[in-house]
This record gives C-alpha cells, sequence and structure tokens, in this order.
C-alpha cells in the first residue's frame, strides 16, 4: 500500500513527489536503525570485566545465548638480537598481561607468536626467516587439528618490523601483525583486528614514546639480571648503521622513573643491572633543570646533530642509579667515544658498585674508514682516549665493537684496525663482518665493494687476534682473588657459573664454604663469594671457591691504591 500510495503521487508530479519519496524512505531507515541500537549493547557491555569470572556476563541481545566467552590467547615469545630487545620483550608482555594475555613456554599451547627482531646485520635477519619458515608451518597444521577453531596468530616486532614492513606483508602471508618499536602499547588492538583475517600494521615512529610509564614483566624472574632501558633511538646517524630508521630520533626516559624501576627490581632481588641506550652518555633528561655549563667535544671529537643542552645528565643519572642499593651491580652500554665526559668516569671511580667495564666501540682503527663511517673522531683521538680512562680508571677493563670489511676498506686500513685492537688490548669485543643495511647513508652513497671472501678471512682474523690478546689478558689474574657474581650452574659439568667485574665467566666446583654469619653453606645464583683464579683461557677463567661476601665487604676488606679495579691480592 506504501508503494502504491507513492506511486500516485509519482504520476502526478513525478520529479517532486520523487524527493519525497526518498526522504520517507530515509526516515524509515533511520527509525528501524535507531529501534536496532537500543537493543544492542550499550555502554556498560563495552566497559566490561570479561576476565573476572565472579560477575554474571550481561545480556547481549545479537549474541546466542550458547557463545562461548572469550578464549584466553596465550602467547609465546621469541626473542632475537641485542640486550634492549630483551627490555621490549618485557615491555610489550607488561602491557598485553594488563589486557588479560597469558604466556606459555610450550609452542603446542600458543595461539600467538610474538617475534622480537634484529634488523642491524644480515646474519640476525636470515636467523628470523628461517624462525617464519617453522612458524609457517606450524600455522598450517594448526588449521587442519583439532583446534582449528583457535587460529595461530605470528607477530612480527622491533627492528625487523620496521625496516622491512612491506616484504613481511607481501612474502609471509602467514604473518598477521606487524610493530615496530614504537607501537607496542597498540599490540592489543592490533591482535584484535586479526580475528578478522585482516593484517594488523604499526611502523610509526615517534619523537617522545620512552614507555617511562610501563613497567616492564621479566619473562624470566628468577633471573639475578635485570635492563633498564633509559633511552630510545639514536641521533649520530652513522652511515652504516640502521638504528636511527628503526628506532627513530633520540629520547631520554625522566630520572626518576628510571629509579623507581631500579628500587623495583632491587625489591625483586636483582643483584646486577645494566642500563641501556643506544648512546647511554648523551642522556639527558630535559625536565630537570641544570645550572651548570654543557661540556663541550673533547678535541678531535665531532657530532652531526646539535648537541642538547641543560637536563639532567648521564653521570647524574648513574649516581643516583648506584645510590639505590650499593649490592646491586651497575653496568652500562652503549657509549659512543665522541662525548664520553669526565663526570662519568668520577662517578666510577667512587661507587664501587659501578663495574669498571667501560664499552668504547671503536669500529674501525682507520682514521679514513672512520670517516666513511661517520663516527666523529680519529683512530689518534680515539687511542687518546682509551689512554685517559685507563689513568681515570686504574685496573679498569675495556670492551670495544668492530666491524671488518666496510665499504672500500682496504687490507692496509684493515692491518690499522688490528693494531688498534693490538694497542688498546680488551677484554671483550664484539667482532662482525659488514653487511649493508637499505636506508641508511652507505647504502645510497657507497658500494659494498668488499668481497664476502675477503670479510670472512678477516673476521677470522680479528677473531684470532682478540682470542690470542684475551689469552694473556685473563693469564695475568691466575693467583688473584676475584669478586664473583653466581648465576648458576653449568649442566653439563655441574660447576659453579658466575662473572667477575670485567663481565668474564668465571667457574668453580660447588663447596661448603663460611658463610657471611660465620656459618658454613653451599652458594647459590645471586650469591657473591671470592674466588681465587687457578688457570685462564681466552673466554672463561676458573677458580677455587674461597667464601661468601657482599660487594661492600669485599671491597672494604681489600685495600689497593685508590681501590677502585677489578682485581686484589695479585
Amino acid at each position: 500500500m506504501f508503494f502504491v500510495k507513492n506511486c500516485k503521487y509519482l504520476i502526478a508530479r513525478p520529479l517532486k513527489n520523487l524527493l519525497k519519496i526518498k526522504r520517507w524512505n530515509s526516515q524509515l531507515r533511520v527509525t528501524i536503525t535507531k529501534e536496532k541500537i537500543k537493543q544492542g549493547p550499550g555502554l556498560k557491555e563495552f566497559l566490561y570485566d570479561t576476565t573476572d569470572v565472579s560477575i554474571e556476563r550481561p545480556y547481549i541481545p545479537y549474541l546466542p545465548e550458547n557463545v562461548q566467552w572469550k578464549h584466553k590467547r596465550k602467547i609465546y615469545f621469541d626473542v632475537y638480537g641485542c640486550q634492549m630487545n630483551i627490555n621490549d620483550t618485557d615491555i610489550v608482555w607488561s602491557i598485553l598481561k594488563n589486557e588479560g594475555f597469558e604466556r606459555t613456554e610450550n609452542e603446542d599451547e600458543a595461539d600467538i607468536f610474538l617475534v622480537m627482531t634484529c634488523a642491524i646485520r644480515e646474519g640476525a635477519e636470515n636467523k628470523i626467516w628461517h624462525r617464519l619458515d617453522h612458524l609457517r608451518g606450524f600455522k598450517r597444521r594448526r588449521a587442519i587439528s583439532k583446534d582449528k577453531n583457535i587460529p595461530v596468530k605470528i607477530g612480527i616486532l622491533g627492528c625487523m618490523a620496521e625496516r622491512l614492513k612491506e616484504k613481511l606483508i607481501e612474502k609471509e602471508k602467514a604473518v598477521d601483525v606487524v610493530a615496530g618499536p614504537d607501537s607496542y602499547r597498540d599490540l592489543p588492538r592490533l591482535l584484535a583486528l586479526t580475528d578478522n583475517g585482516q593484517t594488523a600494521v604499526n611502523v610509526l615512529l615517534s619523537l617522545d614514546e620512552t614507555y617511562a610509564d610501563v613497567v616492564p614483566v621479566r619473562l624470566n624472574q628468577d633471573s639475578i639480571s635485570a635492563f633498564i632501558s633509559i633511552m630510545r633511538g639514536c641521533d649520530n646517524m652513522c652511515t652504516y648503521c640502521i638504528v636511527p630508521f628503526t628506532r627513530g630520533r633520540e629520547r631520554s626516559r625522566p630520572a626518576a622513573s628510571i629509579v623507581d624501576e631500579v628500587k623495583q627490581l632491587r625489591d625483586q632481588g636483582v643483584k646486577e643491572l645494566t642500563l641501556l641506550g643506544q648512546n647511554v652518555n648523551s642522556y639527558r633528561d630535559l625536565s630537570q633543570p641544570d645550572a651548570r655549563n654543557d661540556t663541550r667535544l673533547a678535541e678531535g671529537f665531532k657530532t652531526v646533530y646539535k648537541a642538547k643542552k641543560g637536563g639532567l645528565r648521564f653521570a647524574d643519572l648513574l649516581d643516583q642509579v648506584s645510590a639505590v642499593d650499593p649490592e646491586m651491580r651497575i653496568r652500562f652500554t652503549a657509549a659512543h667515544p665522541k662525548d664520553f665526559p669526565d663526570e662519568v668516569l668520577q662517578v666510577i671511580s667512587e661507587r664501587a658498585n659501578i663495574c669498571k667495564l667501560v664499552h668504547l666501540p671503536a669500529q674501525s682503527g682507520s682514521s679514513a674508514v672512520l670517516q666513511r663511517m661517520r663516527r666523529g673522531y680519529s683512530r689518534e683521538a680515539y687511542l687518546t682516549l682509551a689512554r685517559h680512562i685507563r689513568r681515570t680508571l686504574p685496573g679498569v677493563g675495556l670492551s670495544t665493537d668492530m666491524i671488518c670489511g666496510f665499504c672500500g676498506e682496504t687490507e692496509e686500513e684493515f692491518q690499522e684496525t688490528l693494531t688498534l685492537m693490538d694497542l688498546v688490548g680488551y677484554n671483550v669485543a664484539f667482532l662482525f663482518p659488514y653487511s649493508m643495511r637499505e636506508k641508511t647513508t652507505a647504502y645510497r652513497r657507497y658500494k659494498d665493494d668488499v668481497p664476502e671472501e675477503v670479510k670472512k678471512n678477516r673476521h677470522n682474523r680479528m677473531l684470532e687476534l682478540y682470542r690470542t690478546r684475551c689469552q694473556l689478558l685473563n693469564k695475568e689474574e691466575i693467583g688473584c682473588v676475584h669478586l664473583v657474581l653466581v648465576e648458576g650452574t653449568n649442566k653439563k659439568t655441574g660447576q659453579i657459573v658466575g662473572r667477575n667485574e670485567l663481565y668474564i665467566k668465571v667457574v668453580f666446583n660447588q663447596e661448603d664454604i663460611l658463610a657471611e654469619d660465620g656459618g658454613r653453606r653451599q652458594v647459590k645464583p645471586g650469591d657473591y663469594v671470592a674466588v681465587k683464579i687457578l688457570a685462564a683461557k681466552s673466554s672463561v677463567l676458573s677458580g677455587q671457591l674461597l667464601y661468601h661476601t657482599s660487594l661492600s665487604e669485599f671491597y672494604r676488606e681489600f685495600s689497593w691504591g685508590d681501590r677502585k679495579i677489578a682485581r686484589v691480592n695479585c
């Protein structure tokens, strides 16, 4: 009848009545839609806590009564790359745990696989591609199993997600979530989007995201060591490095949030803490006033970006963090040689619980290669700084990063790297052949012209020299007494494993020895013990367990020079 009535008007006044019909039909649709909305869920349904089983589930008209309430999704974490990725994974787990997700260490129980990736070198990426092959097969098998109603979701997080977002989506059809380092807060939403079968992506970089208000939840709650990210991103723009393009611009966390996290870790029984950043000694908490004049770069060092002014600096933060608990060891990494102020060295010399191992990444021993890398210093300036650190901190250990086979590196330039390694004598070194990364300045400006076999040969020669020098340095420790923080037991040998102040592994047999209270007991993870070194290899020291102690007691008992070296009684 409604249609016939409209037709009469249409015959008499075609155009005018046609417009009226459209308005009537539109009003009818709006009325019907409003009625449907009234019967649908309201705000209370969206605020309803689905994880609290004690609350009666509200009636939702459009859902059948026999529907199963939301499945608790179990996450399996795969972590690759640097210490920063370990800390990032703790942040991710904290965010997801608060949203009701569960964690599993059994692949067969997992509904979601989150892979924390690294893009710094080609070798690191290749490991992740192989892992994705395995997960793709696992996803296919789940789809035809009895649990096919609970499909597997795969998420790629971190630097590789930022660098290869298009490739991951196009090539890896099995990937459901791609999230960059600044997108972890968005993970619950991204994972929810995958329920509809779509790929969820967020790789936006931020100028201010530091996750300062997120309290990380450690995957390994029993570990005696922990990591704290004090800053994110990097402004150095070294020509070989992808980090500024995957982690964004440099920004620092407020010092108060860092100190609060240190206190929480202390209360959890953590005995060793590492402060993390791409360049920790450029840390600046600009929310804190600082009346001091800004220090200038030392002679022979320069930077491509304008240095920040004012604010709380790394030396101040290091002072505050080390004061939280004198029995907690403090380490930090990484530190760019171009801005290593004396204030930092002074704090290290004054605090016994700040480890006397300074990471001083050289990357190359050739001034010409360093210039192409845009490192901001020469070979001579680096050696001058290394000598200055050794004079300021007697007995200090040095660690480094080295790259061989960078664009245009000649045999003579590589020889300069070897002679630098021999001159400095590093206790710890991370040595790698160069791999070209897209988006970097080197990718646009230079040619990766050193053959792979030459890179491999140079890498082996660096390793050989490093092991030889470490063997000599470690032999000098025979007969010395070291303070060792116990980490656990070697499953193969049954020996106790720990590390000294210079991060060298120390092994010894378990014994019933004198404890701090005068009794006797065996050692356990988290104990400080005195160990006399009896034998040395290039990467491990062997010794005899003497007694339990504390960090402050050990350094009070042994007096040497200015009492700021890692080994005593030699």
